[in-house]
């Protein structure tokens, strides 16, 4: 019944030529149509499901208890960064994702719109960067200004390959004043890269910072800072899913206890490391306070204005990079989520449910 009252009040609200449209192509399993100037509905109704690829957040909803207070049913994909979450949103088989702030600009210069409608940084967050640049044993390279005639690991559409780009920007460099080698950043596609002398310089974080000095240290393998800020992290999500009423309800909901749930695993440091970087990940306890302490404490900002500030700022160096058009970061955001994740961490802080 809750179900079938939510959706009649949604639609008395529609302008009736989209009211027919909706009755013309949905089909049952879709919600009512959600123009993207309507307030988010503020129920979600019964037999809503979500399909939710953010691995590291569903440990953390499941260990805090928050995932008890999701309303909707939820179907938790093993899925991260960029292209694997774009392939799903094509496929029609993920409606949210987790990813750094790269994804949404090549999602949207490859006609498939999305919005972001969470974002997230780290306090500090030169002191505690996600990637340093690797250096391959004999390389000459002691900081970004050595940079020029280096054959460089580059990957478009993801994070790190927007990185370099900055970083060039950075040392005054252009993409002529070095060799740009493309290569997928999986796993540890760059540390071999490196150690193998395939290239000379490429961005690696997580455990392949610690484990690349470790292995190839005595051969000369070096890694150094870059400098730039590169902690964006955001959720988005197609504007077809958004423009689902009940579907962006269920996702509202999320993104209200996300903030709170990442704070967990921050006020939980042990169980935490246990749980996800030992028991999920197969690292060591050692790697895993190593990871938790590099990441350093969550950002959540109140108002995405700065984000999306320095987001156009990263538009526009990638566009030049690659020669797409420049996009309005401000339409990549759904503003209608913006004041959710402070909501929650208000309510619940990092206690969890």
């Amino acid at each position: 019944m809750r179900s079938e009252t939510t959706r009649r009040t949604l639609l008395a609200g529609v302008p009736a030529v989209a009211a027919l449209a909706l009755a013309a192509c949905s089909d049952e399993d879709a919600g009512p149509l959600l123009a993207a100037d309507a307030d988010l509905p503020t129920a979600v109704p019964e037999g809503t499901k979500l399909v939710i690829g953010d691995p590291s957040q569903q440990l953390a909803f499941e260990l805090s208890g928050l995932a008890s207070l999701l309303t909707f049913d939820v179907e938790w994909a093993n899925i991260s960064g960029g292209p694997k979450s774009a392939e799903a949103f094509r496929a029609k088989s993920l409606d949210i994702s987790s990813v750094a702030d790269i994804p949404p600009i090549h999602t949207n210069w490859t006609g498939l719109p999305t919005r972001i409608v969470a974002a997230a940084g780290r306090i500090d967050p030169l002191d505690h960067p996600i990637y340093d640049l690797g250096v391959a044993p004999g390389a000459d390279v002691a900081s970004i200004q050595d940079l020029a005639g280096k054959r460089i690991a580059y990957s478009p559409g993801q994070a790190q390959g927007a990185l370099i780009l900055r970083v060039l920007d950075a040392a005054g460099l252009g993409q002529d004043d070095v060799e740009l080698v493309e290569l997928p950043s999986t796993a540890d596609t760059y540390s071999n890269a490196l150690a193998g002398g395939e290239v000379d310089v490429a961005p690696i974080g997580g455990t392949q910072v610690k484990s690349y000095v470790n292995k190839y240290g005595a051969d000369g393998a070096t890694t150094i800072p870059h400098g730039l800020r590169d902690d964006p992290w955001v959720l988005y999500a197609p504007v077809e899913v958004l423009e689902d009423a009940d579907k962006a309800a269920a996702i509202a909901e999320y993104v209200r206890l996300w903030g709170a749930a990442k704070l967990w695993t921050r006020a939980n440091r042990d169980e935490w490391i246990n749980a996800w970087y030992v028991e999920h990940e197969g690292l060591s306890v050692e790697d895993g306070e190593y990871l938790h302490d590099r990441e350093g404490e969550p950002d959540f900002p109140e108002t995405w204005d700065e984000t999306i500030a320095r987001h156009q700022e990263t538009i526009e160096i990638v566009a030049e990079g690659t020669g797409n058009e420049v996009l309005d970061a401000e339409d990549l955001y759904d503003r209608r989520f913006e004041p959710l994740v402070a909501e929650g961490i208000a309510e619940y802080g990092d206690g969890g449910a």
